[in-house]
């Protein structure tokens, strides 16, 4: 039996050894060490030998299935790794960069607007706050001055969220509700900016979009008046615009502000384009956040940062801001 043995063990371990990958050598593990291998059947013939034979012959057997299975399993790892490596290579990407070839990319025009907007108010003195853009309706609306019977609530045409008892949650309409967190949070003097998007239900034409960017400011002190606001606005519109823009403020309507007032900036061929609304902060709107207005006074302005990026840019359609027209991007 021992001459056998070894003849088989020689076999199989110049099979593993030959075996060219992990499929060979799976079918060559069942044909030396499976239930119909030569091994397999030396075992059952054990039962004919004499007691004092069958312990060497059994320990004989066991020897020898060792040592194909350590055969096998050192070929198995290095198929294993080989196959490996062959994969590696089939799926690598080169991701070299190469100095002088490499196109960088850069921030989107609105971004770049957004950013431009808080460098100017921050070096104005304002710092820039922010808020979340789901929204409760005491936020959105009411704190604003804007109750459920207000006929100007209707016309924010918000987008409400399902999310059941016990409040009406919706995605914010403006930034404002950011003030009102503010007012609670903060004692004043304060003065903010909040930039960030805003959604309401408009269809996307050349001059609307569902989803899109306002900056709204807000100051808070002893003593503001509408001439501080007017004087803030002009700083302003000279420092984004330059200095041959001027601006001004024609009278108007907000349920949060009082009195109110649309403010506008020249153009070169002498007419005026509409840029956002202000106003002197309601007192309502004061008291609804704990401030004494008899004791404090504030001002409040808002416009959109996308429609700014259009006048800025001279667009002609606010949905090339959206359309990720690589082309159209590349220019800005």
């Amino acid at each position: 039996m021992d001459s056998n043995l070894a003849a088989i063990v020689d076999e199989a371990l110049a099979a593993a050894d030959g075996a060219a990958n992990l499929g060979d050598l799976s079918a060559l593990s069942a044909r030396y060490l499976g239930k119909k291998s030569a091994l397999a059947a030396a075992k059952k013939a054990l039962g004919q030998l004499e007691p004092a034979e069958r312990k060497a012959a059994g320990q004989a057997i066991n020897e020898a299935r060792e040592r194909i299975e350590a055969a096998f399993a050192a070929r198995k790892t290095l198929l294993a790794s080989a196959e490996r490596a062959v994969q590696l290579e089939g799926e690598r990407l080169d991701l070299t960069e190469i100095y002088g070839e490499v196109r960088r990319g850069h921030y989107h025009l609105v971004t770049q607007a957004r950013d431009r907007l808080e460098d100017v108010f921050v070096g104005m003195g304002f710092r820039v706050a922010e808020g979340p853009e789901v929204e409760t309706a005491w936020y959105n609306f009411e704190a604003l001055n804007i109750p459920d019977w207000h006929p100007a609530r209707g016309s924010f045409d918000t987008i409400f969220v399902n999310l059941g008892e016990p409040e009406e949650v919706m995605l914010r309409s403006h930034t404002s509700p950011v003030q009102i967190r503010t007012m609670e949070n903060e004692e004043p003097p304060i003065y903010i900016v909040a930039p960030g998007r805003t959604f309401r239900t408009d269809a996307a034409d050349a001059t609307h979009l569902p989803a899109f960017n306002q900056i709204e400011g807000l100051v808070v002190d002893r003593g503001i008046t509408m001439g501080d606001l007017a004087g803030t606005i002009d700083e302003f519109v000279h420092a984004f615009f330059g200095g041959d823009v001027q601006s001004r403020l024609r009278p108007s309507y907000f349920p949060f502000t009082e009195p109110s007032a649309e403010f506008d900036i020249s153009r070169a061929d002498g007419s005026w384009l509409e840029l956002g609304g202000c106003g002197m902060v309601h007192p309502n709107v004061l008291r609804n956040c704990g401030i004494d207005p008899d004791v404090w006074q504030g001002f409040a302005f808002g416009f959109g940062i996308d429609r700014l990026a259009v006048m800025r840019y001279e667009l002609d359609d606010i949905r090339e801001l959206v359309n990720n027209d690589v082309r159209f991007l590349e220019q800005f």
